[in-house]
């Protein structure tokens, strides 16, 4: 009865909506879930460091704050004037909140440029979709097509099944992460963290907060859009490599050109998002088609961030960064509109204007003969601020930093500098995996545990959190080399990093206090071979390795996985391939089957089965495209490095026991990670 309620709740919305025409703009009751239907009441929480602070990436835990307190000196240290941030409940409700609800105004970008509701689809074959679940949960909304669609280049016959990797929890008439509005009459869709960052077991309905959607299907969901060229620089599609059509503009010089041919634009960026994975995104705005999986929320003493390292300074040790970069950065194309002819070749009006000549709604559409920036200025919703979405100029902005790559936080009006951005960094680092359930014995952990330490694992993943927070270099791991220096162009034009009090209030005053951000919270070799600055191949970070039995499939590219049924024991107990259509990205998550994390961990182990597993992936052209094979990460655990299949298997099981309260550690992990302190 809940279910029917919210909807017919939802359907008279609608109506009042339509009723009061363009004066309404109404927010749909899209919160945060309640705890009750998370797992995150029986999960054994990270320390959610209460009372501690932090100063611009320096911890100061509670004990040390409270004896700073009594002093002036230690007031002044730990004061929002100094950088410091406390770690309050207030916080961790703001993070939450603004982790399930907080766009930054990315629906424009999403709704009325991109378009993502004028495809298949839209909000009735969504709606149709969710109505159809009766209020169960999905962690896959299934929409069926009702007429033939051609999206880049293919056709996707009538009666075709989208698997979108939406999740929906129990009784919600939405999908997690996707925040509706009802704008001027109209239904506005943007996109938040919640969408990527959580999902839903389909048998107990229980949001997982922080677990990666292994299956959400961006590609397909942005191809199905009317503007999905307006991405182009999340692919390998150069608008200046496309042959003019008829829409004239007026370009940098003052000059009138003509910009790329709408149609084949939009036709190539579409066959390019299409070859993305589920699972994957292209976050760097580079022209290339470097994809990569989404990675968990468990952030925990995880940083660097981002698959490179290049998150490792300021606010929470760069988690704050990386937070930014979803908002400020790879959500807003135009914000860095300013450095496209620096970084990707491009002129400026180029840029926007092929963003632009085919926005979905009307006015936002580029006029003939006009000038894009000029144009993007005046219908700009964020007149006070670089970009289409919520954002603020960092002190140097044009100019980027380690800690801001563009110059620009997301930053909404009302709220106090970075003050969701660190909340949802607050909150995400008390982010935990469900606890693992296994019959396993205990003597097989402990015998993985040995093996962990005896096949020198924990050289790179050691410690309680089973990383030495280090970047190694790409010629090193030698998995995927495409997007370890994808963020080199920017760095080549950084400046020293500032940032302002985390008590000034936006919108910025007209002259704010400003403070620089320490830069050696990181080791400068790893911030170089982070940015390909030192290294041209650059270099990877090393994760994390809890919660692994929830993110298959493994490595940055998501590339090593199969199925349930792909591999069985021999004669003499070794793994081998008994389906080779379910091994690798493209016999899994590809055909719309979820990877097994066993079998899945046995390829990134065997180099036997690993091989033949990159070979299935080389053979797709989408995969090829993607940058997608599941090569590298060489430290064998097989026949060959002298393991029997008994312990290849214990190893196996340790590492998917290894949730936040692991059942066994490895020696090499019974160590206290020290905090940063500040000097």
């Amino acid at each position: 009865m809940s279910f029917l309620r919210t909807t017919i709740i939802l359907l008279v919305l609608l109506v009042v909506a339509g009723f009061f025409g363009y004066q309404a703009e109404l927010a749909l009751p899209t919160g945060p879930p309640k705890l009750s239907s998370t797992y995150t009441p029986q999960t054994q929480p990270a320390p959610s460091g209460l009372g501690s602070y932090d100063v611009l990436g320096y911890v100061v835990d509670e004990t040390e704050a409270d004896a700073l307190l009594q002093t002036e000196e230690g007031r002044e240290l730990l004061s929002p004037d100094n950088g410091a941030v406390e770690i309050t409940q207030d916080l961790l409700d703001l993070g939450r909140k603004s982790f399930y609800t907080e766009t930054f105004g990315n629906e424009v970008l999403f709704t009325d440029v991109i378009g993502i509701l004028d495809g298949p689809l839209n909000i009735p074959r969504l709606s149709k979709a969710v109505l159809a679940l009766k209020g169960k949960p999905t962690n896959n909304l299934q929409v069926t097509l009702d007429e033939d669609i051609t999206v880049g280049d293919r056709t996707f016959a009538a009666g075709t099944v989208i698997n979108t990797g939406l999740d929906v929890p129990e009784g919600s008439p939405f999908p997690l992460g996707l925040v509706t509005h009802i704008d001027h009459a109209q239904p506005k869709v943007g996109i938040s963290c919640a969408l990527c960052h959580a999902t839903v077991n389909p048998e107990t309905g229980l949001i997982a907060e922080g677990a990666t959607n292994i299956d959400v299907n961006l590609g397909t969901l942005l191809a199905f859009a009317s503007n999905t060229s307006a991405l182009f620089r999340q692919t390998d599609v150069n608008p200046t490599d496309i042959p003019s059509g008829q829409h004239a503009y007026i370009n940098s010089e003052g000059e009138q050109d003509y910009l790329p041919d709408s149609q084949l634009l939009e036709d190539a960026v579409d066959a390019a998002v299409l070859s993305w994975p589920p699972g994957n995104f292209v976050s760097n705005g580079d022209l290339v088609n470097n994809s990569a999986k989404v990675p968990s929320s468990y952030t925990h003493e995880a940083w660097p961030y981002a698959w490179s390292g290049v998150a490792s300074i300021g606010w929470f040790h760069g988690l704050t960064t990386l937070n930014n970069a979803v908002f400020g950065l790879n959500a807003d194309p135009t914000t860095t509109a300013d450095a496209a002819e620096a970084v990707l070749g491009i002129d400026e009006e180029t840029y926007l204007g092929s963003m632009f000549q085919n926005a979905s709604r009307s006015d936002l559409r580029l006029p003939e003969g006009a000038k894009p920036s000029e144009f993007v200025d005046q219908i700009d919703p964020t007149p006070n601020s670089p970009g289409i979405n919520e954002t603020i100029q960092m002190p140097e902005y044009p100019e980027g930093t380690l800690f801001m790559q563009n110059g620009l936080m997301a930053a909404s009006p009302g709220y106090p500098v970075a003050a969701q951005l660190n909340g949802m960094s607050a909150w995400q680092n008390t982010l935990a995996p469900p606890p693992y359930e296994s019959n396993v014995a205990l003597a097989s952990l402990e015998q993985g545990a040995a093996i962990f330490d005896q096949a020198n694992c924990a050289s790179c993943h050691s410690g309680r959190y089973f990383t030495n927070h280090r970047v190694i270099p790409q010629r090193e791991v030698k998995t995927q080399p495409v997007r370890a220096p994808a963020s080199k162009d920017f760095a080549e034009h950084f400046v020293p990093p500032d940032t302002y009090p985390p008590n000034v209030s936006v919108p910025l005053p007209s002259d704010p206090p400003v403070l620089a951000v320490p830069t050696d919270i990181f080791p400068q070799e790893d911030i170089e071979l982070a940015y390909a600055m030192s290294d041209p191949k650059g270099g990877y970070k090393v994760i994390k390795l809890i919660g692994l039995y929830l993110h298959m499939p493994y490595l940055h590219d998501g590339g090593v996985a199969a199925s349930a049924n792909a591999l069985k024991p021999d004669e003499d107990g070794y793994y081998t391939i008994v389906d080779p259509e379910q091994i690798g990205s493209v016999g899994t998550l590809m055909r719309g089957i979820q990877p097994d994390p066993g079998a899945s961990l046995r390829m990134l182990l065997d180099r036997n089965l690993r091989e033949p597993m990159v070979a299935a992936n080389r053979a797709s052209s989408d995969l090829q495209r993607a940058n997608v094979d599941g090569r590298g990460h060489e430290y064998w655990v097989d026949r060959q490095a002298g393991y029997t299949p008994e312990e290849q298997t214990a190893l196996i099981e340790f590492l998917l026991s290894i949730d936040d309260d692991p059942a066994v550690l490895p020696d090499s992990a019974k160590t206290t990670t020290l905090a940063h302190q500040p000097s």
